[in-house]
């Protein structure tokens, strides 16, 4: 199996991060109950940074142990598998203060473009 350059799913996940918290800018915990376009999206963002940090290698992982990648990838299984009962208030927390703080983290450690 070839590897994959790591860069390119940490960009994806900063990216993707960066997107969420945009979109989450200005709304509150409450407009996730009341729209629905709102929390798929968001729903769908963290699956994806969640995908991401899986396509990264356990050595690479290793590497950059201050990125909760476990907490990533079962947050995506939990949102993928688990579609018809998502916690709102848990994604919401993770887009507004866990998020935050990865975009931080990946920001220390991918090289600039």
């Amino acid at each position: 199996m070839p590897r994959h350059d790591p860069t390119i799913a940490l960009r994806q996940m900063w990216s993707h991060a960066r997107e969420a918290i945009a979109m989450a800018a200005g709304k509150s915990r409450g407009d996730l109950d009341s729209e629905r376009m709102l929390a798929l999206a968001l729903t769908h963002l963290v699956e994806i940074i969640g995908e991401a940090a899986n396509r990264v290698s356990p050595e690479v992982q290793a590497q950059y142990p201050q990125i909760p990648w476990q907490q990533l990838i079962g947050m995506r299984n939990r949102l993928i598998h688990g579609y018809d009962q998502v916690d709102l208030d848990i994604l919401w927390q993770v887009v507004a203060s866990d998020l935050p703080a990865l975009l931080g983290e990946l920001e220390t450690i991918l090289p600039p473009e």
